[in-house]
């Protein structure tokens, strides 16, 4: 008996990748998240990449320093 032709290789894991986001509980009005659902409706884009999207370019903004406090 050959038991290297019945046994299957293991399965190669591949690293795992860098950490990049972080699971947080946040409130927003409803109006706000009504919003982006819809407009993750209309593009096709999950309504919490959007959101995430939105919150990156407001901070990419110029003067966003000063307009926060």
């Amino acid at each position: 008996m050959n038991t290297e032709s019945t046994l299957q290789a293991a399965p190669v894991r591949r690293a795992r990748p860098p950490k990049r986001k972080t699971r947080i509980t946040i409130y927003l009005d409803d109006e706000v998240l009504n919003e982006f659902r819809n407009l993750s409706e209309r593009c096709g884009t999950g309504y919490q990449t959007l959101i995430n999207a939105a919150l990156r370019h407001r901070l990419a903004a110029p003067g966003v320093e000063s307009s926060l406090v």
